[in-house]
Formats: structure tokens, sequence, C-alpha cells
């Protein structure tokens, strides 16, 4: 039996999504909550390896198992095995054909900003901070120049190990809610730091000291050295995953703080 899970977590305290050797991965203790319950060792796939620091609100994975377990036992017997900081928000079985990474039309990652002078107290390490101000709508005009199928070079880390630096891009908006800054961002996949690359960009361009423009410029140059720098972890989530409609997956949609 495969199971499909919507999972969502803080990963302020993890070294990211992927089991590491000497650090704490989400990855690893959704394995060792999902083991105990089946009575057996579990292996999970992602939709999406989200970095050190990322945090996600519609995670969506796969496992297979060949124990039966009514669905609350997946749902809320793996959550009693898990840290407050992670959570199963859904479980439900799939067919065999379906995998949470290569079945997925689309990823969805929204990244907050809060736009003030003051430091946030509450909450530091889930949002970035920026004191200058920023204007949304001129970094919402800067976006649309990567919008559709592009090489992003540019905003590829110089770790990334993707065969290919073409992505298709279908939604850049940038919006305003008073002293936040939030930014969604659709593609079929991304690069590695590729949302937090564009951030920084944006962040640049927002704040004046590049012009919209310069996007485009970025884009077409494919040197990641000529870009901004790489924005902030702690303000990037993966929202939802896209899958197509004969699976029946769906993630919920993003409750916080937006």
């Amino acid at each position: 039996m495969r199971i499909a899970l919507c999972v969502e977590y803080d990963g302020t305290g993890y070294s990211g999504w992927q089991i590491q050797d000497h650090s704490p991965s989400v990855q690893a203790v959704i394995e060792r909550a999902l083991s105990a319950i089946a009575d057996h060792p579990v292996q999970v796939m992602a939709a999406g390896r989200t970095d050190t620091g990322v945090h996600a609100l519609g995670q969506v994975v796969h496992f297979d198992t060949h124990a039966e377990r009514p669905q609350r036992a997946w749902l809320r017997g793996a959550n009693t095995h898990l840290p407050r900081d992670v959570r199963i928000i859904d479980a439900r079985p799939v067919s065999d054909d379906f995998h949470a990474r290569h079945s997925a039309l689309a990823r969805h990652y929204r990244y907050l900003i809060l736009n003030r002078p003051q430091a946030p107290a509450v909450g530091h390490d889930r949002v970035t901070w920026e004191p200058r101000p920023l204007d949304a709508p001129r970094m919402q005009l800067a976006g649309q120049h990567w919008l559709g199928e592009h090489d992003f070079s540019a905003f590829r880390a110089a770790a990334c190990q993707s065969r290919s630096p073409w992505r298709n891009l279908s939604r850049l908006q940038v919006s305003r809610h008073g002293q936040w800054v939030v930014i969604d961002v659709v593609a079929n996949a991304f690069l590695h730091h590729m949302v937090r690359n564009l951030v920084g960009t944006l962040l640049e361009i927002g704040c004046g000291r590049r012009p919209p423009d310069w996007a485009a410029e970025l884009l077409a140059a494919r040197d990641r050295t000529r870009a901004a720098r790489t924005a902030p972890a702690g303000g990037l989530y993966l929202a939802a995953v896209q899958y197509p409609s004969r699976f029946g997956v769906t993630a919920p949609a993003p409750l916080w703080p937006f």
C-alpha cells in the first residue's frame, strides 16, 4: 500500500528536509514516527528538499507499507511520535503510480518579509526582517520578467546539482499587508536556493537600489555573481504542491499568516 501525507513543519531546528549524518532533519523524525506505527522501517519520498531553516505548510510525501492501519493511525498515531514542530496534517492511500516528487505539476513557495524599522521580538526565525522601506508594486513589476520558461542560472546556488537550469515560472505575486510584504512564487520545479535568490534581487529593487529592469538583465546574463545576495532561509515556506486531480492529493491552502 502507498500512503501520501501532507506535512507541516517549522524548519528552524533542522538541517533541512533530507537526512544528514550529524544533524537533525525533518525526514529522519518523520521516518521514525511512521516506523513506530508500521512496526517496520519506513522510508519516505518528499515533493521538495527544503534547506536548513526553511519551513513547510504543505510538504507532500509518500511511503510504501505492508502494514494495515486505519487512516487515523497514520495521522494521529504518527503525530504522537513527532516533535511539536513537525505535524502530519493529512494522510490518505494513493495509487502505486503516485510519486510525491515526480508526479508533482508545480510547487508553491511563499516568502514572508516584515518591513518595518524595528526587528521582531517574536518569530524572528520564521520571517525575514527588512528595515528599508519596500515598494511592493515595483517588486511586482520586476518579477514579471521571470514568468515563463527560462534559464535561471543567475539564480541557482553554486552547489546546485540539477542537470538543467531551465525552469517554468507560472506565477510571481508580490503583495503588501500592512507591515508585511508577501512573495508567492509558483513553478514546475526550483533550482537550489532559486526562490531565495529571486527574493534577494527583489529586495534590492524594492528598496530602490536597482531598477525593475535589472531583473531581466540578470536573467539574460545567466551569471550568479552579478545578482543580489541570497535572502535568509527563515522567511521561506513550501506552501503547497499541485498534482493531477486523478491522484486525489490536495494540500490545504496556507493558513499563516495570510
